[in-house]
């Protein structure tokens, strides 16, 4: 191995003892917005749905990795971001922020598409993938993640509540903070990857395997 080579980032204790954390706050929050949605100020906002549906995103990382048994180390960073995913809505909620704050709902939208993008890109990409890829990827899965959270609210209870006439404006602007996620994600993500590019001497056999594919 050449001596003064950058290596790629490891992921610091703390990143695994933040997403333990974060998963079991979670799984309480959802117990008592069960009990109680009020708790949650998640009235008439699907409580049940998310409940049941948070999980899901939370633990999909762990659920990948028990089943396909991939080498390497454990991703606990994207395990961290899709689980921030789910509780910064539960978090934002409980603290009221969407309604009291206006411009709240834009900004999470925004930085819960950026978590979905990066951790998918770093899930399926590897660190030498070029920036047209990385972009390429992170806008088309977290596009389709924005459009399956709008699709979810709609069906769910947006046509159930009082926000149904401003649905249609509302759904293409968390579209557009979904769009500028994923193009956020796509450079933050290649720019961490380019400042820590291990020499092409170390990158692992499944790596290049990967790459050929």
């Amino acid at each position: 191995m050449r001596s003064g080579a950058p290596r790629p980032p490891v992921v610091s204790p703390a990143v695994a003892a933040l997403d333990v954390l974060a998963k079991g706050t979670l799984l309480a929050c959802l117990v008592l917005v069960l009990l109680d949605p009020a708790w949650g100020n998640l009235e008439g906002k699907a409580p049940t749905a998310r409940a049941l549906t948070y999980p899901l995103l939370a633990f999909a990382v762990p659920l990948w990795w028990q089943l396909r048994r991939p080498s390497g180390s454990y991703p606990w960073l994207a395990d961290l971001l899709l689980t921030f995913a789910a509780f910064s809505d539960i978090l934002g909620n409980r603290l009221d922020l969407y309604d009291r704050v206006a411009w709240f709902d834009d900004v999470m939208h925004v930085a819960v598409v950026t978590c979905i993008s990066a951790a998918l890109v770093l899930l399926t990409m590897t660190r030498t993938s070029s920036t047209v890829a990385v972009l390429e990827r992170s806008v088309a899965l977290g596009m389709t993640a924005a459009l399956a959270w709008e699709l979810f609210e709609l069906v769910s209870f947006v046509t159930r509540s009082a926000e149904l006439p401003s649905a249609y404006a509302d759904t293409l602007g968390d579209l557009l903070a979904g769009w500028i996620g994923t193009v956020l994600a796509a450079l933050l993500v290649h720019h961490a990857w380019r400042h820590h590019l291990p020499p092409p001497d170390e990158i692992s056999a499944e790596a290049q395997a990967r790459l050929a594919r």
